[in-house]
């Protein structure tokens, strides 16, 4: 269980829950000290007066800013004095729908917990109640000296607030798309691009992605460590001419469509009754297609996108079913929808 943060209570309406503040995330970036090459000497940053040289004390220094040609210091103190007090409240001022905030407003994750056990039933209602609406909190918090602007938001297993940035916090982007150009080709290119989203269209799946940049630094102090050479990684392959935009269009959406299909080994492609089930097919819901595959007893459906389940569904013959016996159903492990 990770270390409580904050302790107060969210409030909407004349509703009150006590809720603790948890980090949602950690970081495992590999950190480095400095040492004098050839040594064991570690580097210490000092405070040095860049005009004579000398070395200050923490006590000598203060912060300072230039205001129009005016050097302005202020005490730490005076900032103090600035810092909003230290709230025990998340009042929620409105809710929003959860898809009109732009992810760019986003900053940090945190958990929200219910701290005392007869709050449960007023933390589970809300989280259910926001779940159903797709809707986030927005509300604002005392954290570290500092206000945010937070989001509170239902997640599949409970409360998370996001701290977000300021409307003047966020940068317009160097380019912006404008409206859209006549081109006699845009329509099919549109189309080619629509298909090849569709065709790597996939579920989330957060475990599939790993920082492998920190284990290979984690691997490269490992072997030194122990006297071994470093392992080189191998260069990337140089990029070979890029297609015409059109045609780089038809051939990704193709190579996508053979990725991890069942079906692709087939020649000729689907068969009439196949291509006449197609549209039927796709007005069934995700569970149901998983449903129809197991039936169909497709490998590696667990790992198809909807475009790939469509097309092993409506192209595998149905002479191909393999009916589970009943005996070894029991042992079969369960996939996840």
């Amino acid at each position: 269980m990770p270390q409580k943060i904050w302790n107060g209570s969210i409030t909407f309406g004349l509703v009150t829950i006590p809720v603790g503040l948890y980090s949602a995330t950690e970081d495992h970036s590999v950190h480095f000290n400095q040492y004098e090459r050839g040594t064991h000497d570690r580097v210490r940053h000092l405070r040095i007066n860049e005009r004579t040289g000398e070395q200050l004390r923490a006590e000598d220094v203060v912060k300072g800013r230039d205001v129009g040609g005016t050097l302005v210091t202020v005490e730490q103190r005076e900032l103090d004095e600035l810092v909003p007090l230290r709230s025990r409240t998340i009042e929620i001022e409105g809710f929003v729908e959860l898809s009109e905030i732009d992810p760019v407003h986003f900053h940090r994750t945190y958990w929200l917990a219910p701290t005392e056990e007869q709050q449960d039933r007023p933390y589970r209602l809300l989280h259910r109640a926001m779940l159903e609406t797709r809707r986030a909190g927005i509300a604002t918090l005392v954290l570290h000296g500092r206000e945010y602007l937070t989001a509170i938001r239902a997640t599949d297993r409970a409360l998370a607030l996001n701290t977000l940035f300021f409307l003047d916090e966020v940068r317009d982007p160097p380019t912006a798309v404008g409206p859209p150009r006549e081109d006699a080709r845009s329509g099919r290119e549109l189309q080619l691009a629509i298909d090849l989203i569709r065709s790597m269209s996939e579920p989330w799946r957060p475990d599939r992605y790993t920082d492998t940049y920190t284990s290979r630094v984690e691997q490269l102090l490992v072997d030194k460590a122990a006297g071994r050479a470093p392992r080189p990684e191998s260069e990337p392959a140089e990029p070979s001419e890029v297609p015409e935009l059109t045609e780089a269009l038809r051939r990704s959406t193709e190579r996508a469509g053979r990725v991890g299909d069942p079906a692709s080994g087939a020649a000729g492609g689907a068969t009439a009754p196949a291509r006449e089930t197609s549209e039927s097919v796709s007005t069934l819901s995700r569970d149901e297609l998983r449903r129809r595959a197991r039936e169909l007893n497709i490998k590696g459906r667990s790992k198809l996108n909807r475009a790939q389940l469509e097309r092993a569904v409506t192209e595998r013959p149905a002479t191909h079913r393999e009916e589970p016996s009943r005996g070894s159903r029991s042992h079969r492990p369960s996939e996840s929808p």
